[in-house]
């Protein structure tokens, strides 16, 4: 008997056309994922992957952006639409964007503000109840979203019992993969995108897991800057982009 989750069904939604970066010869795929963020970039990107073709795994969260709204709020419906629309899929984030750390006793996790909005001590129904709500307001606006089981920590940092609570909640973490921090969150001074360019091309294997935002507040050199000749580069190399399975990739 297949478990039921708070999700359940959702894989049983409507996907939109699905888009293809094809090179002539497909050596392997890279799994594009793109977290939630400052979103200063977000309009650019979007465009930068439909001009493309590249499909990506976009990680929600309701975090603050350059507008002062925040990335879930009403007046971000139609951006969350049109990237349904274009074949990507979606997988919670977190709603609070808080971080995790440390297990207190057995079944909790410690739920931790890096803005100093506190701290929560999270049980079963609390860890699912902060994962599902992002995918539930996302659903909201856009009913046809494909989402997927799957979840990704703040910063990448887990602990067991966070992992252990949503896996009770039916969601699989979703790392990246060790060539697959493309760099968009580190300093400019000290990485600039000419390096950063240089690196991603130099690196990725193919079945990596990218990560990267629609926007980081604190990098003075939009990444988005080089975002279209590393894709062309990597298209160039043979690679195919494809959105992540149900399922997951380890990392």
């Amino acid at each position: 008997m297949k478990r039921r989750t708070l999700f359940g069904g959702m894989l049983g939604t409507l996907a939109a056309p699905a888009l293809a970066a094809s090179p002539a010869v497909c050596k392997g795929p890279l799994y594009l994922t793109i977290d939630t963020g400052w979103s200063r970039e977000a309009e650019r990107i979007a465009l930068i992957l439909r001009r493309a073709g590249v499909p990506a795994t976009l990680f929600i969260a309701d975090e603050p952006t350059f507008r002062g709204d925040t990335t879930l709020s009403e007046a971000w419906a139609p951006f969350w639409r049109a990237r349904a629309a274009e074949g990507h899929a979606f997988a919670s984030h977190t709603w609070r964007h808080w971080y995790f750390r440390g297990d207190p006793a057995p079944g909790q996790v410690r739920y931790v503000s890096r803005r100093g909005e506190g701290a929560v001590v999270l049980d079963q129904a609390g860890m699912c109840a902060e994962l599902a709500r992002p995918t539930d307001a996302l659903r909201r606006m856009v009913p046809e979203a494909r989402i997927l089981p799957l979840w990704r920590a703040p910063g990448g940092i887990t602990t067991p019992n966070a992992l252990q609570l949503a896996s009770g909640c039916g969601l699989k973490h979703q790392g990246w993969s060790r060539n697959g921090f493309l760099g968009d969150e580190l300093d400019s001074a000290k990485s600039p995108n000419a390096a950063l360019l240089r690196r991603n091309l130099a690196n990725i294997r193919a079945g990596e897991v990218l990560v990267m935002h629609w926007g980081v507040r604190s990098r003075r050199e939009p990444f988005a800057d080089i975002l279209e000749p590393l894709i062309t580069g990597l298209i160039d190399r043979g690679f195919c982009f494809e959105t992540l399975p149900p399922e997951g990739i380890p990392t």
